[in-house]
């Protein structure tokens, strides 16, 4: 029996009610002190290939827990008011995450397209996460 709602419907439906921005529009918002960058990749995919310097790891597995005030789990910087650029390798999990976030009331948050493989082609500042620089130096 076919899936009622595959992958491809929920990010048609997610990328319907959430705001995409290109690498370059999220380069112009990069070091913004009132955005904050969010890779909601797999720790090891940080390790792997890098992430964009100062986003905040946020992996998607607890992105919810994260984000609700009510969570025992909550972390400060998602009650901050800033605006949130969510990323992942591609764009998928980001965008499902963005729609989450946005239906749990969190306001003023985007994502971007092409998630982190399209930052890195835009040839724009890669990092290694802070754990790896520690333990490299």
């Amino acid at each position: 029996m076919p899936m009622k709602n595959g992958y491809k419907e929920l990010l048609a439906e997610a990328n319907a009610r959430i705001q995409a921005i290109t690498p370059q529009e999220a380069l112009s918002l990069h070091g913004d002190p009132d955005v904050v960058f969010v890779d909601i990749r797999d720790p090891r995919e940080l390790t792997r290939d890098g992430m964009i310097p100062g986003a905040f790891p946020a992996t998607r597995g607890m992105l919810e827990f994260w984000v609700d005030p009510d969570s025992p789990y909550h972390k400060p910087v998602f009650a901050s008011g800033k605006r949130f650029v969510f990323y992942c390798a591609s764009g998928w999990r980001s965008a499902l995450a963005t729609d989450t976030v946005q239906s749990m009331g969190l306001e003023n948050v985007c994502h971007l397209d092409g998630g982190f493989k399209g930052w890195k082609e835009a040839g724009l500042p890669v990092a290694m996460p802070p754990a790896m620089e520690r333990k490299g130096s």
